[in-house]
């Protein structure tokens, strides 16, 4: 799996985010691109921003054991895989400032780099590996960038 703190691999992602339109479709799901975009940004605002309850202790220790080996393994994700309640978007968004958010928050986490995350508390899996860190950030972007065909 590529190393999203690399910035190369970073700016292929970015590049990757900047080939989509406004109209682009989906290969596969219901979301729209910007509602992607805004899927996406939801990873980050539970690094970044106070915005998502976290889930209580039974909730925690069943994510960290059922959900977090799919979502910070090596395995990539199938398509049309349910997503928690958190990251269903409902409603139209902004794509272009959706866009500029998701570029953001992907240079923030690069610039911080992997040893700002390893072992840091998850929003939802508790410490993770930088490892994990990675694995969870690029494998979502990938799959679902994959899904608008870029």
């Amino acid at each position: 799996m590529k190393n999203i703190f690399e910035k190369k691999n970073t700016d292929e992602i970015i590049a990757r985010i900047n080939q989509l339109r406004p109209g682009s479709k989906g290969l596969w799901g219901k979301m729209s691109v910007s509602q992607m975009l805004a899927h996406c940004n939801v990873t980050y605002e539970m690094v970044y921003e106070d915005k998502h309850p976290k889930p209580n202790a039974l909730k925690k220790l069943i994510l960290k054991w059922i959900v977090k080996p799919k979502v910070v393994g090596e395995k990539m994700y199938k398509k049309n895989n349910p997503t928690a309640p958190q990251f269903i978007i409902k409603g139209d968004k902004n794509f272009e400032a959706e866009k500029k958010r998701l570029i953001d928050f992907i240079i923030k986490t690069q610039q911080l780099g992997a040893d700002h995350f390893h072992n840091k508390e998850s929003h939802s899996f508790g410490k993770m590996t930088k490892e994990e860190w990675n694995n969870m950030f690029y494998k979502h972007l990938d799959h679902h960038l994959r899904q608008f065909g870029v």
